[in-house]
């Protein structure tokens, strides 16, 4: 009898530890994102996230480059970029880093809607990823007008937002001192998406004006 009660004493004690842990899991998976990253970061490899997004539970290959594969605050962006599951909205005045592009494509061809817009003066700009994300299928919109589209922003899923100094150069990424907001909060979520709207319409190649009114 006294076995028995000891046994089911521990059972109980086991159930509830797994049970503590299982809510503070659950917990940990509820709190709203609240993450700052400051740049210039090292170099990294991004081999081993890019093939977790791409193939999701398939077993690890790690990468034999001798770069570091996780911590920077490189890989903790390209981490949270690869979290998208239905939608990607990037707002970027230049965008050359090819490890984010890849991050990009990657979100594409697994079926998540990704937009971009970007400034007209910068996007063709020599190691400019544009043109790359474009051949892949990407929509891509592009200011009409002097002043520069100056917005270096990411919206995940409507519901977390990327935002700070940092253009998606290798140059700023390396050897900038930058800064880098990543947040779930509602309510600055939905004032980013309202402004991505609004330029994704005024953006729209159908409002170009090729010509100046009145010319011939």
């Amino acid at each position: 009898m006294r076995a028995a009660g000891a046994a089911r004493g521990a059972a109980l004690a086991a159930a509830a530890v797994t049970a503590v842990a299982l809510a503070v899991a659950a917990w940990r998976r509820a709190r709203p994102v609240r993450e700052v990253l400051f740049f210039p970061s090292q170099p990294c490899c991004i081999e081993a996230l890019l093939a977790e997004a791409a193939e999701p539970g398939a077993p690890a290959r790690p990468c034999p480059c001798p770069l570091p594969s996780g911590g920077t605050a490189l890989s903790r962006l390209v981490r949270r970029l690869l979290s998208a599951r239905r939608s990607l909205d990037l707002c970027l005045f230049s965008f050359s880093c090819p490890q984010l592009a890849r991050a990009v494509q990657l979100l594409h061809r697994r079926g998540v809607r990704v937009r971009l817009v970007t400034d007209a003066q910068f996007m063709g700009l020599h190691g400019s990823q544009i043109g790359r994300l474009r051949r892949a299928g990407i929509q891509v919109r592009h200011d009409q007008h002097s002043g520069y589209m100056h917005h270096k922003f990411a919206i995940v899923d409507r519901r977390m937002l990327i935002t700070g100094s940092l253009n998606w150069t290798t140059q700023a990424i390396q050897n900038n001192r930058e800064n880098v907001l990543v947040v779930e909060d509602a309510e600055y979520v939905k004032a980013f998406q309202d402004e991505f709207e609004r330029i994704w319409e005024e953006y729209n190649p159908a409002n170009y004006i090729f010509f100046p009114k009145g010319s011939k």
